[in-house]
């Protein structure tokens, strides 16, 4: 499933000789390449062939997705939207400008962003003390920064994170043997078995999950789905036998903040949770034959939707990927709670989403699935599925939570996912966008205000829907 594109990897394969302290002709002998050409492979004046993508992946003993270009999509992505929003009124960076600094200077681009992020953080500080101020008030709202360090983090490790994934994957095989499912009562037999754990159902309001260690009680909101119970206990249950192995990739993130580093601690501990529910070889297969239907693996595996939804942008193994899914959850408001992809679908780093795209139509269409063909700015075409969902409180005075669910892929997958009966996927697409603030189209009638890096025209003697025009010369 890979794709067509040149890959230059040059900087990456020069960070890795240097890590090794190898000059030019001894990583070039144990390459099997000239040292013309390892040469001209690092200043990226020659792209990487399938044989040396091989050779590098044995030499240097790292994952393919290591040397993956679409990661370098990502990284240009993110640049565009940071440049656009401190550039406002400027001509924009070409992308084959921002290409060339990904591909030559990948540390730079990443330092660059972390700059806009302190930017951003100082400038909504700075909003919220004005509004502080002029309300007379004694507090302020703290930053969300740690949040956004955190995505970020899953979002450069294109959502996979090898060696968690497996030792979940082999932790679940000793648990459940081969082909075993745990449901609520067998992974709460499970805990009590190989951590000494009772599990007792009295945990009440929001209170998911509360873990007395002096009795060994895990207590469990009754009023939760059985399929939130049973992801409850999986966390305890990884969170406790892979401890050593998530404090690891906790060094290995270089988090900022000790906010951070508690929200990735539990990210991660998440993540193992379901890698442990969904083993990956397993879910995998699974996938591929019910053909991603995420209701008829929810049943199978005992888990959520959203759970299903999730686990399934993360099938990315090296050797053994999945269909390339991306995967978000937005409230009722459009606010993103969560989003992960291993597609080159972007979403949104500030400001709201695209009001064309599916997701806020499932709001209005509870229960129900809805399919699009959408196509983005830059000609890449996918299958968008979207499906609302409801969490329910279990007191008639509590609200509920309410989310949607969004999940596809670019359209050359489409077969292979049960959404994609029936539909045309020659027809004409729904055009869709990141977000207004960074989209490039001249003639969207739902634009709600003009992108940050075009200048725009306000004619006086005619009015049309979106009243103003886009500058065609950017």
């Amino acid at each position: 499933m890979q794709n067509s594109r040149k890959l230059f990897v040059g900087p990456k394969v020069r960070a890795l000789r240097e890590a090794k302290g190898w000059k030019l002709e001894a990583c070039a002998l144990r390459l099997g390449v000239s040292v013309s050409y390892l040469s001209q492979m690092e200043s990226n004046q020659r792209p990487v062939t399938s044989r040396v993508l091989m050779a590098l992946v044995e030499t240097f003993e790292i994952p393919a997705a290591l040397l993956d270009a679409d990661d370098d999509q990502r990284l240009i992505a993110d640049l565009r939207e940071a440049l656009a929003d401190i550039g406002r009124g400027e001509a924009p960076v070409a992308t084959s400008e921002l290409r060339q600094a990904v591909q030559q200077a990948p540390t730079f681009a990443r330092r660059h962003l972390e700059l806009h992020r302190a930017y951003r953080q100082l400038d909504e500080r700075l909003r919220l003390t004005e509004e502080a101020v002029a309300l007379d008030e004694s507090a302020v709202a703290s930053s969300l920064l740690p949040y956004e360090e955190v995505r970020d983090f899953f979002h450069f490790k294109n959502n996979y994170l090898h060696d968690l994934d497996v030792a979940a994957e082999a932790l679940a095989e000793a648990a459940m043997g081969e082909g075993g499912r745990f449901d609520e009562a067998g992974l709460a037999a499970h805990l009590t078995q190989a951590l000494g754990v009772t599990v007792q159902r009295g945990a009440s309001g929001d209170l998911m999950r509360r873990y007395d260690p002096v009795t060994r009680t895990l207590w469990l909101n009754a009023a939760q789905a059985d399929e939130t119970r049973t992801f409850q206990m999986a966390f305890h249950l990884v969170s406790t036998q892979l401890t050593e192995l998530i404090e690891r990739e906790l060094q290995r993130a270089g988090l900022k903040s000790r906010e951070a580093v508690d929200i990735c601690r539990i990210g991660l501990g998440n993540y193992a949770a379901g890698a442990f529910l969904m083993p990956y070889r397993r879910f995998a297969a699974a996938a591929r034959g019910v053909r991603h239907d995420i209701e008829q693996l929810s049943q199978a595996f005992h888990v959520s939707l959203e759970q299903v939804s999730h686990r399934l942008s993360t099938l990315q193994r090296p050797g053994e990927r999945g269909v390339p899914i991306y995967f978000v959850r937005m409230d009722y408001a459009g606010n993103i709670t969560k989003r992960h992809s291993a597609t080159r679908f972007r979403f949104a780093r500030f400001g709201g989403t695209c009001p064309l795209w599916n997701v806020h139509e499932a709001i209005a269409s509870p229960d129900r699935f809805l399919v699009q063909i959408a196509e983005m700015p830059d000609g890449s075409r996918y299958l968008c599925v979207a499906r609302s969902i409801v969490k329910r409180s279990g007191a008639y005075m509590s609200p509920d939570r309410r989310y949607v669910l969004g999940f596809g892929c670019e359209l050359q997958y489409a077969s292979e996912l049960v959404y994609g009966a029936g539909l045309d996927l020659k027809g004409p697409p729904a055009r869709i966008g990141v977000s207004c603030r960074i989209c490039e189209r001249n003639d969207c009638s739902q634009r709600a205000f003009p992108p940050v890096d075009r200048r725009l025209t306000v004619p006086l003697n005619e009015r049309a829907i979106v009243p103003f025009s886009l500058d065609p010369s950017r």
